[in-house]
């Protein structure tokens, strides 16, 4: 017989372990805690607590909903609420003694003699009141149910929103004030104030290399980024009308030289063609004056290198067949060891560099090198660069002895003043505040 009553205890456990966990809400959970748990238990009366968000009588035996201003639940709260604050096994007996005075007096009047206080987890806690002594095994018995039941409130314990959260750690305390000491702390920690603009490394004084005269470009002879020497041909213009203009200046010249041999012959017996050979004279001077201009423009159509370096512009099939202005840029003659950084500091997130700041580039092309540079000159206006944006054109003097590579593109960090923390942070909000606000 004492088989199979323990078998029907432990059946009746596990079918209100069940019921406990497949409750829908935290009402239905309620109500079998406090009504449904006289199956393994004999009491009076039971009240649920939950903790949370909102502290309170969760459920009492006996009704279905409860009166948060009824004194019973006033008396019930105050009671849960000095429980909890006291440390404690989890489950224990309790007395009026136990209790402060204006609980202890109003006992006899809410509850029986006999009461069993069990804690559910960190979720709240259970109270299971009668006439009769609680024996041990059945405090062991309500240890199992207990922890059954806190694991299943566990499912419908209200979350915390971050403002909840922010509150807890925000509310006067001794932990509050240590942690905004360590904000202000933080906050006035000083550092480097920094700005990322597009940089590349351009030549040091290039040698601007331009048409020479109006005309088309006929040809190329170097590639781009070729090194070339003192005296190479670089590019020639288009010669077909400077040829036929110096040619006809030729023939001009010669017949003017035979006119002028002419009268000058008949000057030795004429004195009329002492008159015509002056003429003659000055229009042979005229001849020879076209002819060379002719004959030095024909010469200049070819455009050599007048010191040795590195011919940097685009792509020889841009120039070929384009028509260029006299003075118009075709290439740079550069030095590939004198170099200097280009960077654009975009003019939204301007900030104080002065000649003399630090600069370090990082190569789009290889991410492990760093070149630190000495800032030189900083534009006084912003100007378009690419891509529509206003920025200050800055130049820099590199530090190292081996500079990179000419035409290198990459980022270039720009280093201003010492800020506190809290300044470099709210820096740019603070900006898009103002422009926001228009204060």
């Amino acid at each position: 017989m004492a088989h199979a009553d323990g078998s029907r205890e432990l059946a009746a456990l596990i079918a209100l372990m069940h019921r406990a966990r497949a409750a829908g809400d935290a009402a239905e959970l309620g109500f079998v805690i406090v009504n449904e748990s006289q199956q393994m238990l004999a009491y009076r009366q039971a009240a649920l607590w939950r903790e949370g968000l909102q502290r309170q009588v969760g459920a009492l035996s006996g009704l279905s909903e409860l009166e948060p201003t009824a004194p019973y639940v006033q008396w019930l709260g105050g009671l849960f609420r000095h429980l909890a604050a006291q440390p404690g096994p989890d489950c224990r007996l309790l007395s009026p003694d136990q209790l402060p005075a204006a609980l202890a007096d109003d006992w006899a009047a809410w509850l029986p003699e006999q009461v069993l206080w069990l804690r559910l987890a960190d979720q709240g806690a259970l109270l299971l009141a009668r006439a009769e002594a609680w024996s041990a095994y059945e405090q062991k018995l309500a240890q199992e149910l207990a922890h059954c039941y806190g694991h299943a409130l566990t499912l419908f314990a209200p979350r915390r929103d971050l403002r909840q959260v922010a509150w807890d750690w925000l509310k006067p305390g001794p932990r509050q004030r240590k942690l905004l000491l360590a904000l202000v702390l933080l906050a006035c920690v000083p550092v480097r104030l920094s700005v990322l603009a597009r940089g590349e490394v351009v030549p040091r004084d290039p040698l601007l290399l331009r048409a020479p005269l109006s005309g088309v470009i006929a040809s190329i002879a170097v590639q781009p980024n070729q090194r070339v020497a003192k005296g190479a041909p670089l590019f020639a213009l288009d010669a077909t009308q400077l040829s036929g203009q110096y040619a006809l200046a030729s023939r001009e010249r010669d017949a003017a030289q035979e006119s002028y041999r002419v009268s000058a012959q008949l000057a030795v017996t004429d004195d009329k063609g002492r008159l015509a050979m002056a003429q003659e004279r000055a229009r042979l001077e005229e001849k020879s004056i076209a002819a060379d201009y002719s004959g030095r423009e024909l010469q200049r159509l070819q455009v050599t290198a007048p010191q040795a370096g590195v011919v940097v512009f685009s792509d020889r099939n841009d120039w070929q067949g384009k028509a260029v202005a006299v003075g118009e840029k075709v290439m740079t003659l550069a030095d590939p060891a004198q170099v200097e950084l280009a960077a654009w500091l975009p003019a939204a997130e301007a900030i104080d560099v002065a000649p003399g700041a630090r600069i370090v580039l990082y190569p789009n092309g290889d991410p492990t090198a760093t070149h630190e540079a000495e800032v030189l000159r900083v534009a006084y206006k912003a100007e378009a660069a690419d891509g529509g944006l206003l920025a200050y054109r800055l130049q820099a003097r590199f530090v190292e002895r081996v500079p990179p590579r000419l035409g290198q593109m990459g980022t270039a960090k720009m280093y201003g003043d010492w800020v506190p923390l809290a300044y470099y942070v709210l820096r740019r909000p603070l900006t898009a505040a103002r422009q926001w606000l228009g204060w």
